[in-house]
């Protein structure tokens, strides 16, 4: 079984609160627990709580190492909400890659979103500065690091203000209403909404 689910803001990528040593761990976020998904199905990847957008789950163990596998090199698209407007140049600088932590990310494809989109409001809302504009990025990846995506904008001066994973290899977010899920065929369409 293959499940798309249109992850919330401040929902984590698991179904159980974080503990330490066995005892909760304090904390304002979600799980997927409370979305109804079915049981038995697990995570393939993870997005931060931070993060919105395209999360596959998946019961088959097979299938989650499959669409894992780095040399494979599945594509992963996000829309970033970045502080200012980068130019040609700061979208080069993101696509030859850069160093961030002592290890070079691998090349990308930036492009800025030509009409911006028009999502609606995150809650809670992101950060607004009268003075400095907002726009939004589409960053394509074939690898997913821990916050890879806002430490690049960060890297190059453009801090990512929110950020939306939009399609896994040719899976699209498409039009699942947050905090929804659907399954989906082997080629990755949707079955039915749930």
């Amino acid at each position: 079984m293959l499940i798309a689910f249109h992850k919330p803001y401040g929902v984590l990528s698991q179904f159980r609160q974080p503990t330490n040593a066995g005892r909760p761990v304090e904390t304002a976020h979600r799980t997927l627990s409370e979305f109804g998904l079915p049981e038995n199905v697990y995570p393939i990847g993870r997005l931060d709580a931070d993060s919105e957008g395209l999360l596959l789950l998946s019961d088959e163990p097979g299938l989650t190492a499959e669409l894992l596998d780095q040399q494979r090199g599945h594509r992963r698209a996000y829309w970033a909400q970045v502080e200012n407007v980068p130019g040609r140049a700061d979208l080069d600088r993101l696509e030859r890659g850069l160093v961030i932590g002592g290890r070079r990310t691998l090349p990308a494809r930036a492009t800025l979103l030509v009409p911006q989109p028009d999502l609606s409001d995150r809650v809670p809302p992101i950060r607004i500065r009268k003075a400095i504009p907002t726009c939004w990025i589409e960053l394509e990846l074939v690898e997913g690091k821990n916050r890879q995506v806002r430490r690049m904008t960060a890297a190059i001066g453009f801090p990512t203000l929110r950020l939306v994973r939009v399609r896994i290899g040719g899976m699209p977010l498409g039009d699942l209403p947050l905090g929804s899920w659907t399954r989906l065929d082997a080629a990755g369409r949707k079955l039915a909404l749930a």
